[in-house]
């Protein structure tokens, strides 16, 4: 009977075969993990910059162009058509002076139904007032009529009192002598307060009829000055700008039509990207270059309103120098934020926007290699370097688009 004998010299050689090829394949997948990824780029491709020890100086730069220092708008009270056009874009005019000459019949109209009807008010308040004077002069004559009858009354009484105490006349018509008298007397006692009391309303409703008169004649008054609106004039003396009008063009009520530029001076005004906002302060002093000198400049006003990223600055001269300026001229702005210190200082590059400031490839001889940063302050030539770089190191300072994520470049001639 045969007995099956177990291979096991086999198995173990096998195994001793397959280990080192699974080490060895470790070792290359380490090997892969652990090696640094490089990439071969052209010097001339590239802008390589030296760290310098230097004073920072944080500033910034913008344009801004030159306006008058005062100026208003001429803004269309009254809207319409554009019938008469007086001056020209850029003219010298004075306060008053007629400009352009708008047009709307539908709101004339209007003006002449408003006129009709205020003039047709006053005119019936005068009409109560003219009726109160003649009840006035009605009640009078009537009092004159009155008082004539208590004196024909009173004489008569005296005269049949003598004849009574006589015994000329009867007993009876002293009785009715006495009578009339007392009648007359009181009556005309009665018609004079209630004349008195007349009057004293009469002259209550007259003082308030002529105060609605005035307010009627102040109404229509102002209702024609209105009408004077569709001629647009001059608010102030000055120089004429943004003035466009087109005989035919429609203007709504409170657009404005033009500018009036106060030729006392001028100012700048700039619009800033908002990423300055909090490090723009009034009182900011700056330079300007102006035909070869350094004209000082300081900031007056910031408005912090940002419209599409940008926020407006006006920017005053510090001192009141005869400067031949031009409204809309150009000048670039330097406006000092701190005082000089001097720091670690990288120029700005294209590496940044790959990088935003965390890291730089540092160049060493034919070699450059990926190395962690730490950047501060910045102007519009400079980072601040708080970490990572020293005075005299090289580093890349272009664009790392093709090679973000590569740890040693390798500079080739």
């Amino acid at each position: 009977m045969d007995t099956i004998i177990n291979r096991k010299n086999n198995k173990k050689k096998k195994l001793l075969l397959v280990i080192p090829i699974i080490l060895l394949l470790c070792y290359f997948i380490f090997s892969g993990m652990i090696k640094k990824r490089t990439y071969n780029v052209k010097q001339s491709e590239i802008t390589i910059k030296k760290v310098e020890n230097d004073y920072f100086e944080d500033f910034i730069l913008f344009q801004a162009k030159v306006t008058p220092l005062h100026s208003m708008l001429v803004n269309v009270i009254e809207g319409g058509a554009v019938q008469e056009i007086f001056v020209e874009n850029g003219d010298m005019v004075t306060k008053g002076q007629p400009l352009v000459r708008l047009y709307n019949p539908n709101t004339e109209l209007t003006y002449m139904q408003q006129e009709t009807s205020i003039i047709e008010q006053i005119n019936n308040l005068n009409k109560a007032k003219l009726d109160l004077r003649n009840q006035e002069l009605n009640l009078a004559k009537d009092l004159i009529a009155i008082e004539h009858d208590y004196l024909d009354a009173e004489n008569l009484y005296n005269l049949n009192q003598k004849l009574f105490e006589q015994e000329i006349i009867a007993k009876n018509e002293w009785k009715v002598t006495q009578e009339n008298y007392r009648f007359q007397k009181e009556r005309m006692s009665i018609i004079k307060q209630s004349v008195t009391k007349e009057k004293q309303a009469n002259l209550i409703q007259i003082g308030q009829l002529n105060q609605s008169i005035g307010i009627m004649s102040q109404s229509l008054s102002i209702l024609r000055k209105n009408k004077n609106n569709f001629l647009i004039t001059a608010p102030l003396s000055g120089r004429l700008s943004s003035f466009e009008p087109i005989l035919g063009k429609t203007f709504t009520q409170g657009n404005s039509i033009g500018t009036i530029d106060v030729m006392q001076g001028y100012k700048l005004v700039a619009d800033v990207d908002e990423f300055y906002l909090d490090r723009v302060a009034i009182g900011q002093k700056g330079t300007i270059d102006f035909n070869g000198k350094t004209v000082e400049v300081q900031i007056g006003k910031v408005i912090p309103e940002v419209k599409n990223g940008r926020f407006i600055v006006e920017i005053n001269f510090v001192k009141d120098e005869n400067l031949e300026l031009n409204q809309g001229l150009s000048f670039g702005v330097r406006i000092n934020l701190s005082e000089k210190t001097k720091t670690t200082l990288l120029s700005k590059g294209s590496f940044y926007q790959d990088t935003v400031g965390k890291w730089i490839f540092v160049v060493n001889g034919n070699k450059a290699e990926r190395r962690n940063i730490k950047l501060g302050r910045e102007n519009p030539l400079y980072y601040e370097v708080i970490e990572g770089l020293k005075e005299d190191e090289k580093v890349i300072t272009s664009t790392y688009k093709d090679y973000n994520e590569v740890q040693i470049l390798n500079i080739e001639k």
